[in-house]
C-alpha cells in the first residue's frame, strides 16, 4: 500500500519513535503512526478544516527533535510573569528542562511532574489516556502528537485542595540548527472541591522555525474550579497545532482567558464537555493574525447534563494579510434540561488584504433551554475615528487605541491588574509590528 509520508521525515519507515519501555505504549505509538501515515492530513473538504489549507505544510520536512534542546540558552527574563512565582515546568523545544523548572517544594495534595516521570514512577493511571484511539478524519494531528509525544505535564490536584499560587506551564520555541518538529502531551486532574489557577504559555524567539503539536486532557471532579490563562506569542515562522479536551463533573467550574499572537500557522481547538449537573465553562478569548499570520480557533462544547452553562466570546482583529479563523459550535445533548448558552463572536478587519471567516453554531435536542449565538465582521467605527482625531490624537494612535479597547474587553474580569497590563502590553507590540509589516 502506497502511504502519504509524515509532513517531518523523508519516508514513514524512517520516523524514530520514543521508546518507553513500555509494551502497551510503545505498541500504541506505532498504532497511532500507521493510522496517520494511512489517513494523512486533513484537507479542506473537511469541515473542520474548511479555512485552514495543509498542503503546504505536507511539502515541508523538519528534523525530528532538537538534540540541542537540554542546552538551548533561555533569557530569564522570558520566564518571568507578575505574580507568579510558583511552581513551574518549562519544555525547550520539546525538551523538559529540570534547570529552568520549579516544581519540588509544592503544597501537599498538589503533584506536577514531566511526563517521562510520571510513566516511570505510575504509569497505569496514564493508560487510559494514552491508548486513545481517534477514528475523526480531522484527528490526524492528534495521531501524530500519539505517536511522537515524548514529555508533556502531569499535573494532579487531590480533593479539597485550593493551591494558592498559580501553576505556568511554559513551552519556548528556541533557534536551532535547524527547523525541528515536536510534540507533548499532558494530563491535568482536579479532585472535587479542588481549585487551581493554571498560566500556560507558547512563547519563542522570531528566529524559531519548527512543527509543535500540543494535545491536553483536562478533567475536573465534582465543584472543582480552575482558571486558565493561555498566552500564545509564538516565533513568526512556527507552526503549531494545540487541541485541549475539558470534562467537567457536576457543578465544576471553569474560566478560560485566551490571548492568540503568534506563529505562522496556528491550530488552536477546545472541547468541552459538560458532563454534571450544573458544570459551567466561561470562556474569552482573542486572535490577531498580522502580516502572513493564519490563526484557526475551533471551540467546541457540549451540554450534556442539566441545568449546565456556557458562556463564550470571542474577539478576533486581522491586519495586513493576515487571516483568522472562529468556529463556535454549540451541541445540547437530549436530556440536558435548564442548559444556558451563549456564543459571541466580533472581528475588525483592518486592511482590505485582511480575512476573518467566522462561523457560530447551534445544535439543541431539546428543550427548556436558553441558547444563543452571534458573528459579526466590520471595521473601526468611524465616528470614533473622527472623535479621536478631532482632539488632535494622529490616525494611527486612535485606530490602535481603538484596536487595543477592543480587544481589552475580553480581559476585563481577569484578576489580578497586572496580568490584564501584561496582555495589553503584548496584544499592543503585536498590532505596532504588524502596523510595519
Amino acid at each position: 500500500m502506497n502511504r502519504p509520508s509524515v509532513p517531518f521525515v523523508d519516508s514513514q519507515s524512517a520516523a524514530p519513535l520514543p521508546r518507553s519501555g513500555l509494551a502497551w505504549l510503545d505498541a500504541a505509538r506505532r498504532e497511532h503512526l500507521d493510522a496517520f501515515a494511512a489517513r494523512g492530513l486533513p484537507d479542506t473538504r473537511d469541515e473542520n478544516w474548511r479555512y485552514t489549507a495543509l498542503h503546504a505544510l505536507a511539502q515541508r520536512r523538519y528534523a525530528v527533535g532538537d538534540d540541542e534542546a537540554a542546552e538551548r540558552p533561555v533569557a530569564a527574563a522570558s520566564l518571568a510573569w507578575p505574580q507568579a512565582e510558583g511552581p513551574r515546568l518549562v519544555f525547550v523545544n520539546g525538551v523538559y528542562r529540570a534547570d529552568l523548572s520549579q516544581h519540588d517544594d509544592l503544597p501537599e495534595g498538589v503533584s506536577l511532574r514531566p511526563l517521562t516521570r510520571a510513566l516511570h514512577e505510575d504509569p497505569e493511571p496514564l493508560r487510559f489516556v494514552l491508548e486513545r484511539r481517534y477514528r475523526e478524519a480531522g484527528d490526524a494531528f492528534d495521531r501524530l502528537n500519539a505517536a511522537f509525544a515524548a514529555d508533556g505535564a502531569v499535573l494532579r490536584v487531590d480533593a479539597g485542595v485550593r493551591v494558592p499560587a498559580p501553576v505556568q506551564l511554559i513551552f519556548i520555541g528556541a533557534p536551532a540548527a535547524t527547523a525541528c518538529t515536536w510534540h507533548l502531551r499532558h494530563v491535568i486532574e482536579l479532585g472535587e472541591g479542588s481549585a487551581l489557577t493554571l498560566i500556560e504559555r507558547h512563547l519563542g524567539e522570531d528566529a524559531g522555525d519548527y512543527l509543535a503539536t500540543s494535545v491536553g486532557d483536562l478533567r475536573l471532579g465534582t465543584g472543582a474550579r480552575l482558571d486558565h490563562l493561555q498566552v500564545q506569542t509564538a516565533p513568526g515562522k512556527a507552526t503549531l497545532i494545540r487541541r485541549e479536551r475539558l470534562d467537567l463533573a457536576a457543578d465544576a467550574q471553569v474560566r478560560c482567558h485566551v490571548l492568540e499572537l503568534g506563529g505562522a500557522l496556528v491550530r488552536h481547538d477546545v472541547q468541552a464537555i459538560l458532563h454534571g449537573e450544573r458544570a459551567r465553562f466561561d470562556n474569552r478569548g482573542v486572535f490577531a493574525p498580522h502580516g502572513r499570520q493564519h490563526v484557526d480557533s475551533e471551540l467546541a462544547i457540549r451540554h450534556a447534563g442539566r441545568e449546565t452553562m456556557s458562556s463564550s466570546d470571542w474577539r478576533g482583529v486581522a491586519g495586513a494579510r493576515g487571516r483568522g479563523v472562529f468556529r463556535g459550535s454549540i451541541i445540547v445533548d437530549p436530556g440536558a434540561d435548564g442548559a444556558n448558552a451563549a456564543l459571541t463572536s466580533k472581528n475588525l478587519l483592518l486592511s482590505a488584504q485582511a480575512e476573518i471567516d467566522t462561523r457560530p453554531e447551534l445544535e439543541i435536542y431539546t428543550d427548556a433551554v436558553q441558547a444563543a449565538h452571534g458573528a459579526t465582521v466590520g471595521q473601526l467605527d468611524e465616528r470614533a475615528l473622527f472623535y479621536l482625531r478631532a482632539r488632535g490624537i494622529p490616525l494611527s494612535q486612535a485606530r490602535s487605541m481603538l484596536t487595543e479597547a477592543f480587544c481589552a474587553a475580553m480581559f476585563a474580569d481577569l484578576e489580578p491588574a497586572d496580568w490584564r497590563e501584561r496582555l495589553a502590553a503584548l496584544l499592543a507590540a503585536h498590532l505596532r509590528r504588524g502596523d510595519e509589516t
